[in-house]
């Protein structure tokens, strides 16, 4: 038995609600009418919620009836089964071009983000190449001094920039040179600290067997006999002016007279390299990023890209299918007409 009191409808309430309705006509504008078609969700045949749903995707609900006249003008579906075909055709197509975009979209972010770090990353790589550069001239003004021996400070400076990685394979041959002149304290006979790494070690066997640069074992000239002639007097005056400290025999300066030089021409020649590399940098970074160097940067990194990938693959064979069921149909549609 029903709690509620039912209603009697007496003439003075339908004549009410007849009156009532003849008001009640309606949204009169434009807009009104939008809503209450945007709001009618109540069932999806009769429903915008497609068009809702489009809107909030970003996606245009006009593109999407303007492919489904394209579609159904091209298919002319006669019977209902096409006619529900060529709608699910119409999705599928929607859903391929949506895969396309998911993927162009992150792409695209990621192409943002790669112009937003993009001259940073140049200009941090410019200045790296500056300092090192300003590093390789100094110890080659310091090892362009006659009579050079290699100091702590140099040393260490070497020891950074191949730690770094700035002089990549030259560097460990510029630090076996820069070894080989140090002041001969207890050195093997390599001329190496005895407390270094073996690795080091042989680096400067490997440089002394291209460059020929190792220890002369000829014999100093015991009593080399002394002329008395004024010119030779002057000569030796001149020779004794230019002369390597006392510490090093004759043979020993002059392997490391060829060993400071070619130091010296290595390290050079690395601040040429690095100051090339600064200005092809430079150029790079006032012409802008080439189609190669951006399609590296926005190549897809996404966890989800597979995914993507599939989703696409997945309504493209879905469309062949349905194409094809509906191309079937319509033969045999035409053959049924024929008989």
């Amino acid at each position: 038995m029903s709690l509620r009191k039912k209603t009697t409808n007496t003439e003075k309430r339908i004549a009410a609600s007849r009156a009532n309705g003849k008001r009640s006509h309606g949204p009169a504008t434009a807009a009104g009418r939008s809503r209450i078609r945007e709001a009618n969700t109540r069932h999806g045949f009769y429903s915008q919620a497609e068009a809702v749903a489009l809107a909030c995707l970003g996606e245009d609900p006009g593109e999407l009836e303007s492919l489904r006249t394209d579609l159904y003008a091209d298919m002319q579906p006669p019977s209902a089964v096409e006619k529900e075909l060529a709608e699910h055709l119409l999705q599928v197509l929607w859903r391929w071009k949506r895969a396309g975009r998911m993927q162009e979209g992150y792409a695209l972010r990621l192409a943002k983000d790669a112009n937003l770090t993009r001259d940073d990353r140049l200009h941090a790589q410019m200045m790296r190449l500056r300092i090192t550069a300003d590093t390789l001239r100094q110890l080659a003004q310091s090892v362009a001094r006659e009579h050079y021996i290699t100091t702590a400070t140099d040393l260490a400076m070497m020891k950074r920039l191949h730690l770094e990685g700035a002089v990549k394979e030259m560097g460990e041959i510029a630090l076996a040179l820069f070894y080989r002149l140090e002041e001969r304290g207890e050195t093997d006979e390599d001329g190496l600290p005895i407390d270094e790494e073996e690795r080091a070690r042989l680096v400067v066997a490997q440089v002394k067997s291209i460059f020929g640069i190792g220890m002369s074992n000829d014999r100093e000239p015991e009593g080399g006999g002394a002329s008395g002639s004024g010119g030779e007097q002057t000569g030796a005056a001149e020779a004794e002016a230019k002369a390597p400290p006392s510490r090093f025999s004759p043979a020993e300066a002059q392997a490391r007279e060829r060993a400071r030089q070619l130091l010296q021409n290595i390290l050079t020649r690395q601040v040429e390299l690095c100051e090339a590399q600064r200005q092809a940098i430079l150029k790079d970074s006032l012409a802008g990023p080439s189609p190669y160097e951006r399609a590296a940067e926005v190549a897809l990194a996404h966890p989800e890209t597979a995914l993507m990938q599939r989703m696409e693959e997945s309504s493209f064979r879905q469309i062949w299918r349905i194409t094809t069921l509906l191309v079937k149909m319509k033969h045999q549609a035409r053959q049924e007409e024929s008989r």
